[in-house]
């Protein structure tokens, strides 16, 4: 196992080096350190020497890659490739443009994520296989066909149509919850709005996608056994399927974790809330690279974090998987 952990975190390494290398050239291509001097300065009067002198202050002022007039080690340590984005392996998130320094804002923005990304998690997948697992009970019924016209109906309507909905019949009709901002001491006031519709705007995709999983096991050798030994319809469907679908419904579930972290960019953007998809929002639209780069390779890292625990998560769920 624990080799198995080595050899996996090795491999991230070039992919990780990849990313990197993929966001900083796409960035570059698209906006040059003259250009994103520009945007922070505004474009009225902006000199020749005021794009310098902001250049200098913000570490823009070097080669990309090799910098010639350098000694040493120093010929490809003084780059903006190195100084951009080859520290980020040691964490080092450095400031963004506007001076905030970008780790701090991520520690403290990853709370409201994690407040509304959690919640969706854990409710909306007991919700999600609970009906699944109703629909593949009563398979070939009414109830089934009528609850998957249901999710196809979810499924068709924009998530767009559920926020502003939401906002509009919640928060003005009913003033049953704030339409937006966030508040550390209350924030179940605040989050439990976006956490419902990020439930329900997920319910129709996640309910089919689990009731297809079911329904390939539940005509399977080992169920008809299961039935021909007298065990009942629910017995079979939560004990047998059930453990025999975890491993797709894992997979589904840790390699989602990210984006726990990440947050949910639609919903903190409509609702307000400072979390960490707001923050990716707010890079893009300043043309911040520090914030840009810095996402990048954190999304990079907890998506491998996530295949590593998805891998390891198989070996407690189906004892034929051994990991080596």
């Amino acid at each position: 196992m624990l080799a198995y952990i080595i050899r996996r975190i090795l491999y991230a390494i070039p992919i990780l080096i990849a990313v990197n290398l993929f966001t900083f050239l796409l960035f570059f291509s698209l906006n040059s350190p003259d250009d994103m001097a520009r945007s922070q300065l505004g474009t009225k009067n902006i000199t020749t020497a005021a794009i310098e002198r902001w250049k200098i202050a913000h570490g823009y002022d070097k080669p990309k890659w090799y910098n010639s007039q350098a000694n040493g080690s120093d010929k490809f340590t003084e780059t903006l490739f190195y100084q951009k984005s080859i520290r980020l392996f040691m964490f080092e998130f450095g400031n963004a443009d506007n001076g905030r320094n970008i780790g701090y804002d991520i520690s403290q923005r990853m709370w409201p994520s994690l407040a509304i990304a959690i919640p969706n998690l854990i409710i909306g997948v007991f919700v999600f296989i609970t009906f699944a697992m109703l629909l593949a009970f009563f398979r070939a019924t009414y109830i089934d066909i009528w609850g998957v016209v249901f999710c196809v109906i979810l499924m068709s309507i924009s998530s767009m149509f559920f926020i502003i909905g939401g906002q509009f019949l919640i928060g003005k009709i009913l003033h049953l919850a704030p339409i937006s901002g966030y508040d550390p001491g209350n924030t179940f006031k605040f989050l439990v709005l976006p956490v419902v519709i990020g439930i329900i705007s997920g319910f129709g995709t996640s309910s089919r996608w689990y009731r297809t999983i079911f329904l390939e096991d539940i005509n399977k050798d080992y169920v008809r056994t299961a039935r021909a030994k007298g065990l009942s319809e629910i017995l079979v469907l939560f004990k047998h399927v059930l453990g025999n679908a975890l491993i797709p419904i894992l997979t589904g579930i840790v390699v989602i974790l990210p984006s726990l972290f990440m947050g949910s960019l639609v919903l903190e953007a409509f609702f307000g809330i400072p979390g960490l998809g707001s923050y990716v929002i707010e890079g893009i639209r300043a043309q911040d690279f520090g914030i840009v780069r810095s996402m990048v390779f954190l999304g990079s890292v907890l998506y491998i974090v996530g295949l590593v625990l998805t891998d390891i998560s198989y070996t407690f769920v189906d004892p034929r998987v051994r990991l080596n």
